[in-house]
């Protein structure tokens, strides 16, 4: 991959000189490389990347929890389908129920029907998971996802009846989700970014893990020291933290660098 680094504002009172990291596929490549780095979409043909925190299952390592079959029992009754995008019928009425979740949720036109034209258009949304109602057969979810073999699903988007009685649809769809990928042998599900404790019920389950800027980390209490930082006034930039060095990665900057996901080869 070739990456691009885009300046941000700098704080020369600290030394802290912030970039948003671009990665763009070379030839050979596939989007499950980018995903494996630490990267996410961030344009719906999926040829540009961006390095973020992003939360992802080890789907080799799930197995149900107890709380994983309470909230599937709370959903008896809703079936699921994996459908192809191009087997997906992305009629008018559905267009307006997408556009009306996402009014309600993320605010009024933050996703407009251009966007959501484009993301059912490219090849972003490679698949689309279909809940309906058992009995009447009213569809009252679809969760839009990107497949690649049984290398990786990515759980991108998910659409859902907003009054509907089960008030924990939007988990249970998830943790449908992640109970059909790992049964069907695929090896990560990707579950998008962790910037607030509102995003931590991505984290209820067994194998989880998110990236911390340089590798793939299991450790939840990690994450939450993250978390609270983002609270905290701006100070030192997060490797120059003695206290998160000191706590996660006491071996220092050598095993920072030996942690790494990234690497560059001078020709």
């Amino acid at each position: 991959m070739k990456l691009l680094f885009s300046e941000q504002h700098a704080d020369y009172s600290k030394y802290s000189y912030s970039y948003a990291i671009w990665a763009l596929p070379e030839p050979g490549e596939t989007p499950a490389d980018l995903f494996n780095a630490g990267f996410l979409p961030a344009s719906h043909q999926l040829d540009r990347f961006y390095l973020c925190r992003q939360i992802r299952v080890n789907l080799e390592q799930f197995e149900l929890s107890s709380e994983n079959r309470r909230i599937l029992r709370k959903g008896q009754g809703i079936n699921v389908e994996l459908v192809p995008r191009d087997k997906f019928d992305y009629t008018p009425a559905r267009r307006q129920f997408f556009k009306s979740y996402a009014d309600a949720k993320f605010g009024p036109d933050v996703m407009s029907c251009e966007r959501l034209d484009s993301l059912f258009a490219h090849p972003v949304i490679s698949h689309v998971l279909v809940f309906t109602d058992g009995q009447t057969g009213a569809e009252i979810g679809v969760a839009a996802l990107y497949l690649e073999g049984t290398s990786l699903a990515y759980y991108y988007y998910a659409f859902y009846d907003l009054s509907h009685p089960l008030r924990s649809l939007g988990m249970f769809m998830m943790t449908a989700a992640v109970e059909l990928f790992a049964g069907r042998g695929c090896r990560r599900l990707y579950l998008g970014t962790c910037y607030s404790d509102s995003a931590l019920y991505k984290t209820q389950f067994a194998g989880v893990e998110f990236f911390n800027g340089f590798r793939w980390s299991a450790s939840l209490a990690e994450l939450k020291h993250l978390l609270q930082r983002e609270q905290a006034p701006a100070g030192r930039h997060l490797l120059e933290t003695e206290a998160y060095r000191a706590e996660f990665y006491p071996g220092g900057l050598a095993e920072l660098a030996a942690a790494s996901q990234l690497q560059v080869r001078t020709k």
